[in-house]
């Protein structure tokens, strides 16, 4: 892709910005980021759903925990697997779920928490650093959601479970150079809206 900047400098740039946000600004587009969620179709009908906690910089969906839960949806975080694996397993997360930080200093619950399928699960959504409007995401790098759903690719007609991306407006660029493990995201939802991608 001659001419396209290349991910760590598309990963560096959209760190900066992310956390240049002000607490006002951030609090504000995430609230405004959980309404538009919770008004989605797929938010609605999923029963199984995941999603995750805010971490450097990204959206802070904490609202829509007790959201899901008023609405008896099965919520689950990811989890790191053990050192060696490189990909998630999806823990259950109620009210009462104690948590510690992982690796990284990422809040997940503990190991009594059941434990989901990716398989299993109606809707992902996925944390992201950089989105273009093919579908492409680009994550931190380390490739923990792209080995994890995989078999979507080996299933291009699979819809489950649903893959959105989370993120901010600013965080879509018009061309992400792309590898072949990457598996493309279903839509994006930002503050200001949803997009199907696929």
């Amino acid at each position: 892709m001659t001419g396209s900047p290349d991910r760590a400098a598309i990963r560096r740039t959209m760190r900066k910005r992310r956390l240049q946000l002000s607490p006002g600004e951030h609090s504000r587009a995430s609230a405004r980021l959980c309404r538009t969620i919770a008004n989605t179709l797929a938010w609605r009908k999923a029963r199984r759903l995941a999603l995750f906690l805010p971490h450097r910089g990204e959206p802070d969906l904490r609202p829509l925990l007790a959201e899901g839960w008023r609405h008896d949806k099965h919520l689950v975080l990811p989890v790191l697997k053990p050192f060696g694996e490189r990909g998630l397993w999806f823990r259950t997360i109620t009210a009462s779920t104690s948590s510690r930080p992982n690796r990284f200093g990422i809040p997940e619950p503990g190991p009594r928490a059941s434990r989901l399928s990716p398989r299993e699960l109606d809707l992902i959504l996925t944390p992201l650093l950089a989105f273009d409007a093919t579908g492409n995401r680009l994550g931190m790098g380390a490739g923990y959601y792209d080995r994890t759903f995989a078999f979507l690719q080996r299933q291009p007609g699979w819809r489950r479970p649903l893959l959105l991306g989370v993120g901010f407006g600013f965080q879509e660029v018009p061309r992400l150079p792309s590898a072949p493990w990457d598996v493309p995201l279903h839509g994006v939802i930002t503050e200001q809206g949803i997009r199907h991608l696929r």
